[in-house]
Order: structure tokens, then sequence, then C-alpha cells
């Protein structure tokens, strides 16, 4: 019979939990789909965010690493004295849901969409946690749900900055080892990236450019990523967790001198094919693996960090016997958990997560794309080869538009479906050229400032460009479209360069159906005076509106979204404040428990209970302050045994009066239930 009921709550549990794992997974999916997939989609097109691939098997792995933790903590309630703070952790939750629906809403009012959805995730997944389970479960969940932050897009310009500095490092580091080999070699630049030539017995020498995907800057990406990792489930002190960052990333930087070095020599030996086919071989994932495979022993023989952890043999507990489980869940005395606690789904849970259902298909109603989605120009078909028609732009009046070329070959290198130009012609007028970039990632598509002036500009050469103006511009208010103005002068010439340039996302027939691609326009117009930029920016707006508006927006924005997200500056900051007033007056509430607490304890008439909450306290400065721990620490205070069954009935009642309170600590990532005191004991 007891099997029975036993195995009824267990399943019962077990509902109970997937219940409110899936209302939170489907308020995630529902509201950040469409960003998940779009960094899924950059992962697997880009070198630069491929290291994305591996965090949803790592988040697994932190989820199922923690799993006992979270069996424990999920049904968790506070102690009785606390009852009035009960909803608190509710109140913040949703606060934390609404400031990361506003920073979405506002980023995707601006140049950075994606950047912005992302960082609102772990928000919003915080916020859902704190509604449908509570504090302890957050707080076991902290650190895979920061995880997360790793999906945002590295900033562009700033990757650029420190991949042309690592490559001219590379490239001088490495001519330095060959020409010590006795190697013919030379180092110069070409486009602003250095290029080590090879003297061989061919007519020309052999070329090796250190570029963005030579300088490394990927493989510390990664490695950043799993050093996290490991930093985290690593068994050690901070300072030698923070050692495993000091001593890997220069590793990772002298594996890839060895690799460019190996692989200009496989070139002498072999010939450039070979070279090339090394270099691919041992790319950025490579470097990761072998990088990690040498820190990993290094780490635990040297530092003394244990990464592999082996399950340590428990001390066997005499009070450890088999309660029935609705009764008791955790030994009295050592803490360890003998029997999950049982999960049922109450009332408030149920109108908790009815409130988060139906405020998420609120939300779906007025959601907003990462991108703004449009139709795209009818008739036009994207394939290789295919000739396009001018139709994919408006026409302007006194201005014949004419198609450029298709660039093949720059279509080719970028990975992209198609780069087009185009010419709006007028007499007495400046051309302006459009261009179109279709692929199937942002990655694709790239930033125009980053060409010009960030890459080269640390190369040890003149920028191809001085930077004149970078800012951006509302095109379109409804769907809301950011563009980037980008105006620079080409030094050595008398011409000054503008550009606006916006992404979207469109519908093309591809030959084999309707697909989803993303689209950067950008219009370009030439002035022989520098000083004249601005006026070439006013005239290339009009032609942006007009472009913008003959794509075809498919959904608008409600007044209510547009209105969150063109302030949605202001309203962070206020939300953010009431955010920390709330939590302000929660720390002022709990030192004034505190005071109480001690007038309650001042006012304790036998030695036995002041002498345990004494216990209680010392046994949690110098460790995990469990039942065993509190009887030994009470033992040496008072200098006699008390007997256990006493010992609770005192700590219970201690409980009671709210002098201490119940809480799950972290061993070795199994809970143990502690006692902590809320009494501030004067040190003597």
């Amino acid at each position: 019979m007891r099997i029975t009921k036993i195995t009824f709550l267990a399943t019962h549990s077990k509902t109970a939990l997937t219940i409110k794992i899936a209302a939170i997974t489907l308020a995630t999916l529902a509201i950040y789909n469409q960003d998940l997939f779009a960094i899924a989609n950059e992962g697997t097109t880009s070198e630069l965010m491929s290291y994305i691939i591996a965090i949803p098997f790592l988040f697994g792995y932190f989820i199922y690493r923690k799993r006992k933790m979270l069996k424990a903590t999920i049904t968790f309630k506070e102690s009785k004295p606390s009852r009035s703070n009960i909803h608190i952790h509710e109140i913040v939750g949703a606060l934390f849901c609404l400031l990361a629906l506003i920073i979405y809403w506002h980023g995707s009012y601006t140049f950075y969409p994606l950047e912005y959805h992302i960082a609102s995730l772990p928000l919003f997944l915080a916020g859902t946690i704190l509604i449908v389970f509570n504090t302890q479960t957050l707080r076991t969940l902290t650190f895979p749900i920061t995880f997360l932050l790793f999906l945002i897009p590295p900033p562009i310009q700033t990757i650029y900055t420190l991949g042309t500095t690592l490559s001219t490092y590379n490239s001088e580091t490495v001519y330095t080892l060959l020409k010590t080999l006795g190697m013919p070699v030379s180092l110069t630049t070409q486009y602003g990236a250095p290029v080590i030539f090879l003297e061989s017995s061919e007519i020309l020498p052999s070329a090796f450019t250190i570029d963005i995907a030579c300088a490394g800057i990927y493989s510390l990406i990664g490695f950043t990523l799993f050093a996290s990792f490991f930093a985290h489930i690593a068994r050690g002190a901070m300072p030698k967790k923070l050692a495993i960052f000091i001593i890997g990333l220069p590793l990772i930087y002298g594996l890839n001198i060895i690799r460019i070095t190996t692989i200009i020599l496989i070139g002498a030996q072999y010939g450039i094919g070979a070279a090339i086919g090394v270099f691919h071989l041992f790319g950025g994932w490579a470097l990761i693996f072998l990088g990690t495979l040498i820190l990993l022993p290094f780490s635990e023989k040297i530092l003394k960090i244990q990464i592999i952890t082996t399950k340590s043999k428990p001390q066997p507990c005499s009070h450890c016997d088999k309660r029935p489980v609705e009764k008791q869940n955790f030994c009295p005395a050592c803490g360890r958990l003998q029997t999950y606690p049982r999960m049922k789904i109450s009332k408030r849970d149920m109108l908790k997560i009815t409130a988060l259902l139906i405020s998420t298909s609120l939300i779906m109603l007025y959601g907003v794309p990462t991108l703004a989605l449009t139709q795209g120009p009818e008739g036009v078909v994207i394939t290789s080869g295919e000739q396009v028609s001018t139709q994919i732009l408006p026409e302007i009046p006194s201005y014949t538009l004419v198609f450029v070329e298709r660039n093949t070959e720059f279509e080719q290198i970028s990975g992209q479906d198609a780069s087009l130009e185009y010419q709006y012609v007028a007499y007495g007028s400046p051309i302006i050229r459009v261009t179109l970039e279709i692929g199937v990632s942002l990655s694709s598509v790239h930033r125009p400032e980053i060409s010009w002036v960030t890459w080269p500009q640390r190369t040890g050469r003149q920028p191809q460009a001085i930077q004149l103006d970078l800012r951006d511009v509302q095109l379109l208010q409804n769907p809301p479209i950011t563009a980037r103005f980008f105006a620079f002068e080409h030094p050595g010439f008398n011409q000054t360069q503008v550009m606006l340039y916006w992404y979207e996302q469109a519908i093309f027939e591809t030959g084999s159906g309707l697909e989803q691609k993303y689209v950067k326009i950008t219009l370009i117009a030439n002035t022989n005076n520098p000083q004249n930029f601005s006026k070439i920016e006013d005239m290339l707006l009009p032609f942006g509106e007009a472009i913008a508006n003959y794509w075809k927006p498919i959904k608008t924005w409600s007044k209510i979204t547009l209105t969150i997200a063109q302030y949605g500056t202001t309203l962070i900051a206020a939300i953010t404040s009431l955010l920390a007033v709330m939590l302000i007056l929660h720390r002022i509430k709990r030192i004034k428990q505190s005071k109480a607490s001690l007038q309650t304890f001042n006012k304790l008439v036998l030695p036995e209970e002041r002498t345990i909450l004494k216990a209680v306290n010392q046994a949690g400065q110098k460790g995990r302050s469990t039942g065993q721990s509190v009887a030994s620490f009470y033992q040496k205070l008072s200098q006699a045994p008390i007997r256990f069954k006493t010992l609770l009935q005192k700590l219970s009642q201690a409980e009671e009066a709210g002098l201490i309170h119940r809480e799950i600590a972290n061993q070795e990532d199994n809970p143990i239930l502690i006692w902590k005191i809320n009494v501030n004991l004067p040190s003597s």
C-alpha cells in the first residue's frame, strides 16, 4: 500500500514539475524563437560565431549537473516568519520580465536589434523562474542563465580591432621565427593585411595573408567560452580558477603562432595547396581542443584544480533513516537529501502559470521581428547567373535607374546569394549607387565602416578611409527601420564618400521556392568637397525612405509597442530604479527584523537556548551549519553534550520565533539542509 502511495506521489510531482518547466519554456520560445533561430543560423554560417553551436550542449550539461539541487530547491518553502515577504520574489520576477520586454522592444528600434534581444533573454528567464519557482532556484541557476550572454553576437568593430592587432603581432612573430630558421621570407602588406611572401623555385613567390581568420581571435573567443565553463564546474579557489584564463589565453596565442609557422613550412615543402588544406584542417576548433587538452592536466596537477570530479564518499550518519516521503526529506543531522520533496500544483501556481501564458500570448500579438520583414520586390529570382530586373528598386522622379552589374566574385568570397549594383542617374546631379547584398546570414553582409576604417587602422599602414560621420537615423517610423550614415574621406584623393545603409529581411524566389533572406541595402554618393557630406546625406535620405517603402513591410507595430520602444531608455531607467528601491526597502525590512530578533534573543532566559543560537552562528562561520555541526559547536561552547531530539525541538522553536531559518546549500552539486541565523550576535 505504501509503495503504491509513494509511486503516486512521484508521478504527481513529475507532472507538476513538467507543467512548470513547460510554462517557462513555452513563454521563452514564443517570444525569442526568431532571435534564437537567427543566432543558430549565424553559428552555422559564420566562423566568428561558430562557438555558439556549443552553448546549448554546455547549458544542458549545467542543468544536468545541478539536477539534484534543482529538484530540492524548486519545492523549497521559506520559514514561517518571512510569510510577509513571501510574494517579493514574484513581484521582482514580474519586474524582471517587464524590463526584459522593454529592452527587447527598444532594441528593435535601434541599429542592433538582435544584440538587444539576446541580452534581454537571461533577464526574462530569471524573471519567469522567480515567478514560477523561488529565489533558491534562481540562485542555483544564476551561472547557467548568465552563461547565455555568450549568445550575444560580439561587437564587430571590437573584434576587427583586436583581430588586426593580433594579425600584426602574429605576422611579425612568425616572420622572425622563419628568418631564424633560415627561410627566404619577406613581410609586407596588401589591402591593409600583413602578408608573408615565401620565395620558391616557382616564377612567383607564395603569399600567406595573415588576416582575421588567421589572427586567432576566433579561437580566443571560443576558448573564453570553454574556459568559463571549466572554471565554473571546477573545484578550487577563485584565484586558481582565474588562472585558467591567465594561462589559457597566451597558450592559445602561442599555439596559433605555431599553426601559422607550420602552415608556411608545409607550403614551402609541398606547395600552397597542401598549406591551405592544413589551414582548414587545423582551424579555430582544433586550437581550442588542443589548448584544452594541454590546460586541463596542467590545471589539475600544477594549480590543484579538480575539473574532472569524482564523487566523494559521504560520511556515515546514524540519523539517516528511511522516513515517510511526505514527512522527512532531509536528514536532520547531516542535512543530506533522503527523498525529494513532493511537488504539487497549487491554485496559486495555476494562477501564475495562466497569467504567464496569457501575457505571452498578448506579447506575441504585439510582437516585433528581429529585423523589419518585407515582401521584397515582385518578379525577382535570386539564382546564380540569373539576370536581375530593375524592378527590385523603385523609380525616382528625374532619375533613371540602371542595372550595373552582379558581382559574382564577391558573392563567392563573402558567401552571399547575390551582390547587385544599380545606379540612379540624373543630369547635373551626383550619381547615386545602390548596392544590394543578399545572404542567408547577417555575417555574410558586412558593415562598410569595418572594411574601410577599423580593419586597416591597426595594421601599421594609413587607413583606407578617414571617418567623418557615423550615426544612426530613423528611416521609417512604423515599422521602425534604423539606418546608418557613414561618411569618410579617402587619404590622398580629393574625394569624400557618403553611405546610407540598413538591414532587412525579405522573401525571395530562389528557383526552388520562396526563402527568407537577409538584405543589406546601401546608398552611395561621392563629393569632392569634404565639408559637403552633410548635404549628400540630406540627398540620400529621401532615396532610402522611398526604397524602404517600396519593399513593402509586412507588419506594422501597434501604437503601444511603438511608444514603448521610442521611450525605452526612460522606461528601462524607471523600472531599474523601481527594482532598486524595492530591494533597498526589502533590505531595510530585513535589518529591522534582525534587530527585532536580537531583542528576542536578549530576552531568552535559558542559557541553553542562547548557546544553541551561538552554536548555529559559529557553525555557519566555520562551514556548513547542519544539525550535526550545530550539536558539535554546542558541546564546545557549553562543555556538555545535548540530546539531538532536544536540539531539533529548540531549533524549530527558534525558527518559529524568527531567530533562524533553513536554507538549501550546495555541497558538490548535492543539496544539504543547513540552518542560518537571523541575528547579528555580539562578538563577545
